[in-house]
């Protein structure tokens, strides 16, 4: 099971969180908030579009954010390391204000593990950062084993991070499923595996061309058991970051 914007709202209220941060930091200093926060989503999208670039990033979240208002504030001609950094720094702290999970995930987890499912957290990203997620919001009792790609120095979608995690808990690949809401990581790559994915979506299920044969999409809202295309899931929430942590 994956842990950003699958159990956690992780990328809800993003820009809002770059638009007061810039407006504390970038303001004072004659920079206008709303011109910055544009130019910081033109290179955030530039930024986590690199795959090489993306996997060794999402490792140190802080200096990627650091790197991208620096990327930011260079095309508007006002390059400041220090304004970077403090702005950066500022995000940082209302992102983890805003992070929260989604609604019914406790009550869901209880549920899977009252019933005797084993399960491992499988998550990509800076070992600090989710750690304390994990932490934040007492996840770890739920699960048999949490692999983190900042730990392990691999992550999603390498084969070896899901056999990993399928040896720590003792089962078949053909008797695991992973649930995710990342179509690469949590779908098609377990899925090579011999896994069940599940692409764990707000709203509709839309149709996407990549999904074909044993690749099932699952529509869960509010805690509750929902059946599409032969797949069932016991997950809650209601969100959108379904192709990449482009959002980050």
């Amino acid at each position: 099971m994956d842990l950003d914007d699958t159990l956690l709202d992780y990328s809800g209220g993003v820009d809002e969180c770059w638009l007061h941060a810039c407006e504390a930091l970038a303001g004072p200093a004659g920079i206008d908030p709303p011109g910055l926060v544009a130019a910081i989503v033109e290179t955030r999208r530039w930024f986590w579009s690199d795959p090489g670039r993306h996997r060794t990033e999402r490792t140190d979240m802080l200096r990627a954010w650091t790197r991208i208002t620096a990327h930011a504030l260079g095309r508007l001609d006002r390059a400041d390391e220090g304004l970077a950094s403090g702005i950066a720094a500022d995000f940082a702290d209302r992102r983890w204000e805003r992070m929260t999970l989604f609604p019914g995930v406790i009550a869901a987890l209880e549920t899977l593990r009252a019933r005797g499912i084993p399960l491992a957290m499988v998550t990509n990203g800076d070992a600090s950062h989710q750690r304390r997620k994990i932490d934040r919001h007492d996840l770890e009792r739920f699960f048999d084993v949490i692999v983190v790609e900042g730990e392990m120095g691999v992550g999603k979608p390498e084969e070896v991070v899901y056999r990993y995690a399928l040896s720590k808990l003792g089962v078949k690949a053909e008797d695991a499923w992973m649930v995710g809401d990342n179509l690469e990581w949590d779908v098609l790559a377990p899925q090579r595996l011999g896994l069940r994915g599940v692409w764990l979506l707000g709203g509709a299920a839309p149709h996407h061309p990549r999904l074909s044969g044993a690749a099932r999409i699952a529509w869960v809202e509010n805690s509750g058991v929902q059946h599409c295309d032969s797949t069932w899931i016991l997950i809650g929430g209601t969100h959108q970051c379904a192709t990449g942590p482009s959002c980050r």
